[in-house]
């Protein structure tokens, strides 16, 4: 007999809501819950094909360890044993640095995952971290940091009530949206065009959202800083300027003024291959415009200049008066975040507190380019120790990161490594153990992440739709002993890591004077939460300290857990709504329109108004039906318009005699893949695009869908050498490449 569960979606970032049917301990069905406050029943084909990816018959079911050079099945109790036998050695000869944590983007997809590893960094005090941040959004990160004090603190467009909005490197039609958690952000945009706004993208790629749009530029690859530098230029010589209410918490904007004083339309229209007078005519719509928002994601990251650009983003809605107001862009208030401390200056935002030890990159975020693994495992220095050990959780840097085929060797070098993954995929085929999730089905699920980045402010959360399976261990488990292995607790109980938090937690709120509870017993405090898990006490913990929380009894129609129990379609908090001065931690405790990181970095950006690249360059883009490498091995999520083709123009393919269909052999800096041509318009003439996560091709994997057709895995084409100086972040797009044609 069949039932029906409901479930927040975590394929991706809309965070959909979702009904599932259920027979037995099996989805068998997936479709919108129209009565989600958020996304009132969109869904998308990765959502429909929720079922198909908790019941891949490929995920791990048991706990592997490596015994005699292979990987066997084993018990929680074996496993568990050879992670603490395998890691404590290498950290107490050699030390914490040595021993490396990787992060992978399907981290803030879960409870487990935003729960647990800030607690395994901050019990190891490791320098060596690295995530999927450093191959995609750090730059965001970093220029949010250095103009608002806090990395985290990012402003998303209020799509619903916007009247004009500027796409930059963004394709919300196929990604669902990024850094802008937006359910049905297809639909937004239509409304936005429906009310008589006009919807702006720039990409060099034809998109399925360019398509949708009033006006869409060809810009060449890389040159997004370049453009946005000369509309703010525009914005200053045409005195388009207006900060309105914004004006007392800002600083430096004549500053920016002279800065940018040289990067006029004409002076960019070049390199970016734009005509000067449309670089105006941009710049006059956005000024012009009573509510506008500047959007811009991967493509405008993955660049030279990647946080050049996002600094720029935020320019622009400071300089027409559309950050923190209805209609421009807005910074969300999520339900877990902290206790709102009363507005005036913080710590501000560093970058490069310390070094990689080998090319002696700047960390961000406490973070080092992903793109340095390898080398920081594989390449000797006097300085430092190596990393030696490694835990990867979801995470797949041999396919996500530049230059697997190095990382791919690096690995094997490693004295031990363990990974945390439902599968045995490219990466966690080196791993000593591996350590697999549940489904998500046996999962429970809240967006701490994503809620900080909504463009509507609401909490929702979904516990387990099916009971743990019989030998399964709770993802929240399995992380929890594992910081107990990795620490020196092994065999401890792993409810004590949550206990830990809770009285950390509430230790430190009791002394705040801003706190709600400031001032009470923290024991009694701990004693009032509710949850039959660990982790739903850490949230229940967050929910009423938070900005709508009880406050432990202070506002008792304030959220908690069992509140937000009751209402299973989730609790809207409502729109965005403007909160400056709140969210500014930096020292001024204003918004630091020209910080001094940016201004030695923009030499560099004048350097590129002479620069024309002599031949191809390399774009990425993103499916619909895929979520980096995650969901090649569900055969519902492939084929189709989902497959790894080499898009050239017509222009190119006739000029060096590839077809449409052909294999074509791509070289670039890191080595050579050869793919098939689809000769398309789809691209501007000297660029060629392919898409990201495939090269499934690698022996020793369990994914048998995905090898059948494997694609290849256009990260080998980067040599991990291009990075954006102040960020770390790969340079993915716009790189040169050349083409043959195979015979």
């Amino acid at each position: 007999m069949s039932r029906t569960a409901l479930r927040v979606c975590p394929l991706c970032e809309a965070t959909c809501g979702l009904t599932l049917t259920i027979e037995g301990t099996r989805v068998t069905g997936a479709r919108g819950d129209r009565e989600d406050v958020f996304s009132q029943g969109f869904i998308c084909p990765k959502g429909a094909s929720f079922g198909a990816v908790d019941g891949d018959p490929d995920r791990l079911r048991t706990p592997l360890v490596r015994e005699d050079g292979a990987l066997r099945e084993a018990t929680w109790e074996e496993a568990f044993d050879a992670v603490a036998a395998g890691l404590r050695p290498v950290v107490e000869r050699y030390g914490a640095d040595s021993l490396g944590i990787v992060l992978g983007n399907p981290n803030v997809h879960t409870m487990a995952g935003a729960l647990y590893p800030p607690v395994l960094l901050a019990a190891l005090r490791t320098r060596s971290l690295f995530t999927a941040s450093t191959v995609d959004q750090m730059p965001k990160h970093v220029s949010s940091g250095l103009l608002f004090g806090d990395a985290n603190a990012i402003p998303v467009p209020d799509l619903d009530h916007t009247g004009h909005l500027l796409l930059i490197g963004a394709n919300p039609l196929e990604s669902n949206g990024s850094l802008c958690t937006a359910p049905d952000f297809p639909g937004k945009l239509k409304a936005l065009k429906a009310r008589g706004g006009r919807l702006t993208v720039v990409d060099p790629r034809r998109t399925r959202t360019a398509k949708l749009a009033d006006r869409h530029l060809a810009i060449r690859p890389g040159t997004d800083a370049l453009l946005l530098a000369a509309m703010a230029t525009v914005l200053f010589e045409e005195d388009l300027t207006g900060l309105g209410d914004l004006a007392p918490h800002v600083q430096g904007v004549q500053e920016v003024r002279e800065a940018l004083r040289e990067f006029t339309p004409e002076a960019v229209a070049g390199a970016c291959d734009v005509d000067a007078a449309l670089i105006r005519t941009l710049a006059r719509e956005l000024a012009a415009a009573p509510a506008a928002a500047v959007y811009a994601r991967i493509g405008s990251c993955t660049v030279p200049h990647g946080t050049l650009a996002s600094w720029l983003v935020d320019v622009l809605n400071v300089l027409t008066g559309n950050l923190d107001r209805p209609g421009g862009a807005l910074f969300p208030q999520a339900a877990t975040d902290r206790t709102p401390r009363p507005a005036g200056p913080g710590r501000g935002f560093a970058l490069g507190r310390w070094h990689s030890r080998v090319r002696q990159h700047p960390e961000a975020k406490g973070e080092l380019p992903l793109s340095t693994l390898a080398e920081e495992i594989d390449t000797a220095t006097a300085e430092g120790e190596s990393v030696r050990a490694l835990i990867v959780v979801a995470a797949n840097p041999v396919l996500s990161a530049p230059d697997g085929a190095r990382l791919d060797k690096a690995l094997d070098a490693l004295d031990f490594m363990v990974s945390v993954d439902p599968y045995l995929n490219e990466t966690s085929r080196h791993a000593d153990v591996v350590l697999p999730p549940p489904p998500p089905s046996q999962s429970p699920h809240h967006d701490f992440a994503f809620n900080t980045l909504a463009v509507r402010n609401q909490v929702r959360y979904s516990r387990p739709a099916v009971p743990l399976e019989p030998g399964r261990m709770a993802e929240t488990e399995i992380l929890a002993r594992l910081i107990l292995a990795a620490t020196g607790m092994h065999g401890a109980d792993p409810a004590a890591v949550d206990t830990m938090v809770i009285d950390q937690t509430l230790g430190k709120a009791v002394q705040e004077p801003h706190s709600p509870v400031y001032g009470r017993d923290p024991r009694e405090l701990a004693g009032q939460l509710t949850g039959e898990t660990g982790p739903e006490r850490r949230l229940d913990l967050m929910l009423r300290l938070g900005p709508y929380g009880d406050g432990f009894g202070v506002r008792p129609e304030g959220l908690t857990l069992d509140r937000l129990l009751a209402h299973p379609h989730g609790i809207d908090l409502g729109p965005l709504r403007p909160r400056l001065p709140q969210p500014l931690k930096t020292v001024s405790g204003k918004v630091e329109l020209l910080p001094e990181p940016i201004v030695g970095d923009l030499p560099r950006l004048r350097e590129a108004l002479g620069e024309r690249p002599a031949g191809l360059v390399l774009v990425g883009r993103r499916h619909l039906r895929s979520n980096n490498s995650w969901m090649h091995n569900v055969p519902a999520l492939t084929g189709g318009s989902n497959r790894c083709t080499l898009h050239i123009h017509p222009e190119d393919a006739e000029r060096l005699g590839v077809r449409d269909g052909a294999d074509v052999r791509v070289t670039g800096a890191g080595g050579e893949v050869v793919a098939p041509a689809e000769v398309t318009n789809g691209v501007r003439p000297g660029v060629v695009s392919l898409p990201h996560g495939w090269g499934h091709d690698r022996p020793g994997t369990r994914m048998s869908h995905a090898v059948r057709e494997p694609g290849v895995n256009v990260n080998q084409l980067l040599d991990g050498s291009l990075l954006d100086p102040l960020s770390g972040n790969a340079v993915l797009n716009g790189v040169p490449v050349e083409l043959t044609a195979t015979l």
